[in-house]
């Protein structure tokens, strides 16, 4: 067994295991040197050729680089020492910093040691031997399986945080897209999708193996639905998305209003094949009402994917994609979406890839940016980092202690900090934080966060609860005023009348308890008189009294926590605003 290939137990003993076998090669080694090669400066400057190689070639080194030829070998361990201390500070800079962030001493078979000589002998012989590894690396990276994310290097900006929620009615394809977005982006690679594809064609369900990297689980594979909202990452040049792979079944509309609460940017999905655009779009498919939804929950700006274009019945015609836009445009204008400012159309094929990534030649009439490169060039969300905390939750399970999962509407989170939950008012400390599946010391405005926390218990914590920060605590409480629209509902509604609320993160039943008075949509006037129903279409400003106590903001205030949803019977009923929050008569 060769020495090199095992971890040993400290590293100074590899290198003096290694001594006696390079002093005997001696000659060998020095008759390879090259001596003139040009000194080897430039790679150590490029923060992407660090972190990418030690990531992806830890593992492969010692078989590729170990036993295959013993001159190289002994060539690369003789010149290992020198770098050890004669090394250029930053070569050994890049090095240490690279290692904290793997945070796995000796990765894998001895590859730390491994590595120290990989780019000790890179140093020494010069840019040949550099081109050569990038060449291998490129190789390699092929082959294995990508990490999920690289780390970035030491020095880079933090990237900003967008989180995009794919909605739209059941089987337009958004899973597949989100499934293919990764794997173009390289979070999924190709040998995991080769076996979703085998897995899917025995169970003859071959063009649903894309949306397999999102639907993990086996009651969505086998109905080919999403149920949860599933989550991935990818990054672009400029920005760190997150995807929400938000359910398009009726059923599940109260966890796509829970993942459409965290999204900032909305994509909605609509299937261009003969007769499932009109379902999709009729008054009971999901298409209207998840745009609806994604507009209360506070998403600004709406990507509509018309997808399956390569079927054959489209066949990438221009007629077909101006007819679904001119059906949804209206709508949209009346959800509330500005069809010019916050609207943006395109054309793609979710099974292909096409235009996601890469411009279409079938479709000479599409003449703007493919889908990923428009979401790169999206104008930044402002978000005030500065103000108080909030971070409502959206999920809480045990390991290794409490663990909650949300995303971060304001404020900014550090390690060790102390927060409140409220409304039970439970103080709390963070024991760490994971950002999108990274670890990080602290977290700004916008990011999916996980969070450990110590001095809770996991029972105590409810989906809908607040983490706050100790000094500016939101508000809680059963009564509050709001001004709602009636959006669909047969029969009147009268006080009494009982449904349930979605408000941010939190699902509860409310009564109204009070209609106070109508609002004219046109001119924003107030009725004198209290009203005593409100019907479809209209708007009016009620007093609602929840079950139990829930955190909420008046939309004034903060907006995110300040708007909310109605429904009742498996369907939206009305959309609304707190305008104030009643104190309880006690």
């Amino acid at each position: 067994m060769d020495p090199r290939d095992t971890a040993p137990d400290s590293w100074e003993l590899e290198e003096d295991a290694e001594a006696p076998a390079a002093a005997a090669g001696l000659p060998t080694a020095f008759a390879a040197l090259n001596v003139n090669a040009k000194p080897f400066v430039p790679n150590v400057n490029a923060p992407v050729f660090v972190p990418s190689f030690l990531q992806a070639t830890t593992v492969e080194m010692p078989a590729s680089d170990g036993s295959s030829d013993p001159v190289a070998s002994m060539e690369v361990a003789e010149t290992a020492a020198p770098v050890e201390n004669g090394g250029t500070e930053a070569d050994m800079t890049t090095e240490e910093e690279t290692w904290e962030q793997k945070e796995e001493p000796g990765g894998g078979e001895g590859g730390g040691g491994q590595e120290d000589q990989g780019t000790g002998g890179a140093s020494e012989e010069g840019g040949a031997t550099c081109k050569e590894e990038d060449e291998m690396m490129e190789e390699e990276e092929e082959e294995m399986p990508m990490p999920k994310v690289a780390p970035a290097p030491p020095d880079a900006p933090k990237k900003e945080h967008v989180n995009v929620v794919f909605i739209g009615h059941v089987d337009a394809g958004k899973s597949t897209i989100g499934g293919q977005i990764m794997y173009l982006t390289g979070m999924v690679d190709k040998r995991t999708l080769e076996k979703y594809e085998r897995e899917a064609k025995e169970k003859n369900r071959e063009t649903w193996y894309l949306s397999w990297a999102l639907d993990t689980n086996q009651e969505e594979r086998d109905k080919g639905k999403t149920v949860e909202v599933g989550r991935a990452y990818f990054e672009t040049e400029k920005k760190h998305f997150t995807i929400l792979d938000a359910p398009g079944h009726k059923s599940f509309v109260p966890n796509m209003i829970g993942g459409a609460s965290q999204a900032d940017l909305a994509v909605l999905v609509i299937s261009a094949r003969k007769g499932e655009f009109e379902t999709g779009f009729e008054k009971g498919g999901q298409t209207r009402e998840h745009a609806m939804l994604a507009k209360t929950a506070g998403v600004k700006h709406l990507i509509v994917l018309i997808n399956k274009m390569d079927d054959p019945t489209v066949n990438w015609s221009l007629e077909r994609y101006e007819e679904c836009k001119e059906k949804l445009v209206p709508f949209l204008k009346k959800v509330g979406f500005n069809p010019k400012k916050d609207i943006h159309f395109m054309p793609c094929s979710g099974l292909t890839g096409a235009n996601l990534k890469d411009p279409v030649p079938e479709c000479p009439w599409y003449t703007g940016l493919p889908f990923i490169a428009h979401l790169d060039s999206l104008p930044n969300f402002t978000r005030s980092s500065d103000g108080p905390v909030r971070l409502p939750i959206v999920d809480k399970y045990k390991d290794m202690g409490t663990v909650i999962l949300g995303k971060l509407e304001s404020g900014s989170i550090s390690k060790a900090q102390q927060l409140v939950m409220m409304p039970n008012r439970h103080t709390v400390e963070v024991l760490s934080l994971l950002s999108d599946d990274v670890e990080t010391d602290d977290a700004g405005p916008g990011e999916n966060l996980k969070l450990r926390l110590k001095g809770i218990e996991e029972e105590e914590i409810l989906p809908g609860f607040i983490l706050c920060s100790p000094d500016n605590l939101c508000h809680s409480g059963r009564t509050f005023d709001a001004q709602i629209v009636i959006i669909e509902h047969k029969s009147i509604i009268c006080p009494g009348y009982n449904a349930v609320l979605h408000i941010h993160t939190c699902i509860e039943e409310v009564q109204i308890t009070a209609l106070i008075c109508l609002v004219d949509k046109k001119t924003g006037e107030k009725s004198k008189t209290r009203p005593r129903f409100v019907k479809q279409d209209q708007v009016c400003i009620a007093r609602l009294r929840a079950a139990g106590v829930i955190c909420l903001e008046t939309f004034k205030d903060f907006p995110q926590m300040g708007r909310f949803t109605l429904r009742d019977e498996g369907k939206t009923i009305a959309i609304g605003k707190v305008l104030k929050l009643v104190p309880e008569k006690d």
